[in-house]
């Protein structure tokens, strides 16, 4: 157990990112366990002898530090910050962390009575002494912290069992900033995305997977992760010949081969935007991510349905909607720090107008904390696609969405999608097209 004492407590309204991910979880429940996501952190050598009783009292003074990990949610979801507490560790002699890691993630957060960090400590193994920590595991639930969020608390970490202490003031709390939010100046900055969001409400598709397939799965929310060297490597090429990044290459294949499936001619897509492009928001531990709004004209589509086949659009094309993307691509990053109450009332007024409920459905995040680009050789691309492989990791009943693309690395695309609105066939040959797409484009 690991006892904290903080400086303060109180309550405070949720964030924009908490009550974005909050309403996430509630729409995804029993299942939500799916938000949960891990670190693990291998203690740096040359560190301090790495004891129980030492990195216990490291993770304590991070949870001092760090408001965010010890705020539960309180009675009418607000934030519920605590000052003092204890919190349980699962100590793993010898234990391989990837397999506690799955332990620790594997059910969902008692969100207002359990502290929203889990910590397990893999001890002993090869040449360490039985007391000694080897590996460092840590699982957030994402009320209290995004990825980018998660990265502040391991780089934390390793300075403290490297150093010995925590230099420096600690950064902007979410108690704070939900009460800036309020303000004035917060209050400007969510009517400016507001303005966004309700512009393009009003002339998106309803929702962008909108046929029935007719024959889903059990249970129905399937995942199929593509291993693809090839498409990271054009998506470099591609972003070097354009001047842009390899996100919004990806983003820009995802939205094309989404209006390929569908049908529709203007793609609407919501992509996670970090939220941290301020000075004092970049190390703060909290959830800052939110859904931006991304919309793009494809042009003429080929058509299809989201039971037809997947085809992808020719290379000279997708330059001239890589060119279209950059401008709305700026104007999703500036939507994504918005207030939900807003984008709520938004789309109840948008959907009585046009007599139909109005949400895309469709995401995407990029999940990368960092990108390069290189303008690899025709040989290279041409031949990575043997090396190409797919996997099936996840199936659950709930999910609110019907369709995300993740970014989980370099060279790892997945799909998770709601097989009622999208087969499980036709999940694999959308990522083959996305592959094929971005291969095509690059050698053009």
């Amino acid at each position: 157990m690991i006892s904290f004492a903080g400086t303060r407590s109180g309550r405070a309204p949720l964030t924009w990112g908490q009550r974005a991910i909050w309403d996430a979880i509630r729409r995804t429940a029993p299942d939500d366990r799916y938000f949960n996501f891990g670190r693990v952190l291998d203690v740096p050598r040359g560190a301090r002898p790495a004891s129980v009783a030492y990195v216990s009292r490291g993770i304590g003074l991070l949870v001092e530090r760090h408001e965010a990990l010890r705020t539960l949610v309180g009675p009418g979801a607000c934030q519920d910050l605590r000052d003092r507490g204890v919190l349980p560790v699962r100590i793993a002699a010898g234990a391989d962390p990837d397999l506690v890691l799955a332990e620790l993630s594997a059910t969902a957060f008692d969100y207002a009575d359990e502290w929203p960090l889990r910590v397990g400590l893999v001890t002993g193994g090869g040449p360490f002494h039985e007391d000694e920590v080897t590996h460092v595991v840590l699982v957030f639930c994402h009320m209290a912290a995004d990825g980018l969020g998660a990265e502040q608390v391991v780089r934390d970490l390793r300075l403290f069992l490297l150093r010995g202490g925590l230099p420096g003031d600690p950064p902007p709390q979410p108690l704070d900033l939900a009460r800036w939010q309020e303000s004035a100046a917060g209050r400007r900055q969510a009517a400016a995305a507001a303005t966004h969001w309700e512009r393009e409400y009003r002339r998106i598709p309803a929702t962008m997977f909108d046929l029935p397939t007719g024959a889903a799965e059990r249970p129905p929310v399937r995942r199929a992760a593509l291993s693809s060297p090839a498409i990271d490597l054009a998506a470099q090429r591609l972003a070097v010949r354009h001047g842009t990044s390899t996100s919004t290459v990806l983003l820009t294949a995802v939205s094309a081969l989404v209006a390929e499936v569908t049908g529709h001619e203007t793609v609407a897509v919501l992509p996670i935007v970090s939220n941290r492009f301020g000075r004092d928001t970049r190390t703060a531990v909290t959830t800052l991510s939110q859904e931006g709004l991304f919309v793009l004209g494809t042009g003429g589509s080929s058509g299809g349905s989201s039971g037809g086949p997947v085809r992808t659009r020719p290379g000279a094309g997708f330059a001239d909607l890589l060119a279209a993307a950059r401008a709305a691509v700026l104007r999703a990053y500036r939507s994504g720090y918005h207030d939900p109450g807003d984008r709520e009332r938004i789309v109840a007024e948008t959907s009585r107008e046009r007599g139909v409920p109005i949400h895309p459905y469709c995401c995407f995040n990029d999940m990368r904390f960092t990108e390069r680009a290189t303008d690899h050789d025709d040989e290279l691309i041409r031949r990575a696609p043997s090396e190409t492989s797919l996997t099936w990791p996840l199936s659950q009943d709930e999910l609110n969405c019907r369709f995300c693309v993740h970014v989980d690395d370099a060279t790892r695309v997945s799909v998770t999608a709601d097989t009622r609105w999208l087969s499980k066939a036709d999940i694999e040959r959308y990522l083959l097209g996305l592959e094929r797409l971005l291969v095509e484009a690059a050698l053009r």
